[in-house]
């Protein structure tokens, strides 16, 4: 009598000890975050309302401000990457316009790293329409 005690007092524990374990793991799982589309939408109106045709100032400004939205959206979301070049591979199969979203990232590095780029209204509302496409393609807005 014992024996069958002490055995199920020892089955009792291996499943306690087991659904801890599983708790544990379960919690700890990293996959995909959800967003605050609240927040990312409020911030892209902010940013469509920044560019102006009439002000070329706002072109570049609203294209670099675009692409943080971009990329604070995926370090949000979990998305692994060094870089935001990094974190947008990791997507490549998410994005319905692989090729846009990778030209407007490359826009942006353009503006970042060039003294002299020519930015025109028509070309920066396409790039931002790319950028707003990939926000919501992340589930961002």
């Amino acid at each position: 009598m014992d024996s069958s005690i002490s055995m199920i007092f020892f089955l009792a524990a291996v499943l306690i000890f087991a659904a801890i374990l599983f708790a544990a793991i379960s919690l700890t799982k990293r996959g995909p975050r959800s967003l605050d589309v609240e927040k990312y939408r409020t911030r892209w109106m902010t940013i469509e309302q920044q560019l102006k045709r009439d002000d070329a100032n706002s072109y570049a400004m609203s294209v670099l401000n675009a692409d943080t939205l971009l990329d604070q959206a995926l370090k949000d979301k979990g998305v692994k990457g060094a870089t935001m070049g990094e974190r947008m591979k990791q997507l490549q199969k998410t994005w319905s316009n692989a090729n846009n979203v990778w030209t407007a990232h490359k826009l942006r590095n353009q503006i970042a790293h060039e003294p002299d780029v020519n930015l025109n209204y028509e070309g920066v509302r396409r790039t931002l329409g790319a950028f707003k496409q990939a926000l919501k393609d992340v589930g961002a807005i």
